[in-house]
């Protein structure tokens, strides 16, 4: 039997994301978060890991735009 060795990769969680986020993150994208010297990370496979991080910049951009909106008012 061969068994496949899958290759985890870290992406630091930036700064300013919601935890709502943090765990939707972690289970639409099969990501697990572990703390590292330089703060929490997410761990996964590359692809899952990108995917994650369009995700996040455009739910940060959205909020953005939401409090932009508020400013205005």
């Amino acid at each position: 039997m061969v068994e496949e060795t899958i290759e985890k990769y870290e992406m630091r969680i930036p700064p300013g994301i919601t935890g709502q986020i943090v765990a939707h993150v972690m289970e639409e994208f099969d990501l697990e978060v572990k703390q590292s010297d330089f703060g929490p990370v997410f761990l996964g496979e590359m692809k899952n890991l990108e995917d994650a991080r369009d995700y996040i910049v455009k739910e940060l951009n959205s909020r953005i735009a939401e409090l932009e909106n508020k400013k205005g008012e």
